[in-house]
């Protein structure tokens, strides 16, 4: 049986930092770890006595890796094994090579020890994250489904009346309308949790998405 997830809002950007655990065998996977994250999550994990098996990326930018190296050192030292990170495919060098663009502070880099594609199922424990890969704000965004919790981490394809920017490098305006009617389709209680902001569900966001599509451009729906 999988908690209720935490969120924390860290960072500049205030990413939201999702800690999914599992109750029973004490297994937790982090979605998008932002820096300065690592002692917010390692108190969690603590006080909760989970086990961090995953640390994962919706898409590599920095804002949503840049905690990703401090948690496989912090992992390694403290319990002696590694962590594993995923990530889409299409994103890998992002963050191999990061760009830390306006990043008010080094981004470290880190290797992925496990490509997230459409269709694969994450899992720890109780935990089934169902990978979507939704591009449009990277080529490599994706989103992670729970079914069973009814919950979609939209990293930052789908905000509360929003979806995320298209003009970095690797947005597609195309590409992002389609993945939005993609998850427009999902049942519409199903809530969603943003890469920032607040949390929506499927069925209060479908009119605009209906409306951006009926239109067939995001740009002439801004």
């Amino acid at each position: 049986m999988s908690a209720e997830p935490i969120v924390l809002a860290i960072g500049p950007l205030r990413t939201n930092v999702v800690l999914i655990g599992d109750v029973e065998r004490r297994e937790a996977i982090v979605v998008d770890p932002a820096i300065p994250s690592l002692a917010e999550i390692s108190a969690h994990l603590a006080a909760q006595s989970w086990r961090l098996v995953l640390a994962l990326s919706t898409h590599g930018h920095w804002d949503h890796t840049g905690e990703l190296a401090a948690l496989v050192d912090h992992v390694r030292t403290s319990e002696s094994r590694e962590l594993e990170i995923g990530v889409h495919p299409l994103d890998r060098h992002r963050l191999v090579d990061p760009q830390p663009m306006a990043a008010p502070f080094p981004i470290p880099s880190v290797i992925p020890t496990r490509d997230l594609v459409e269709g694969d199922h994450i899992r720890a424990g109780s935990i089934d994250l169902e990978v979507l890969h939704t591009p449009g704000h990277t080529e490599g965004s994706i989103s992670l489904v729970d079914v069973r919790a009814g919950i979609l981490y939209s990293g930052d394809t789908l905000f509360r009346g929003a979806w995320g920017r298209t003009d970095l490098p690797g947005g597609d305006d195309v590409a992002m309308l389609a993945s939005l009617q993609r998850l427009a389709a999902l049942p519409p209680e199903m809530r969603v949790v943003p890469g920032h902001g607040r949390s929506t569900t499927i069925g209060d966001e479908r009119d605009w998405i209906a409306s951006a599509a009926r239109v067939g451009s995001l740009a002439a729906a801004r």
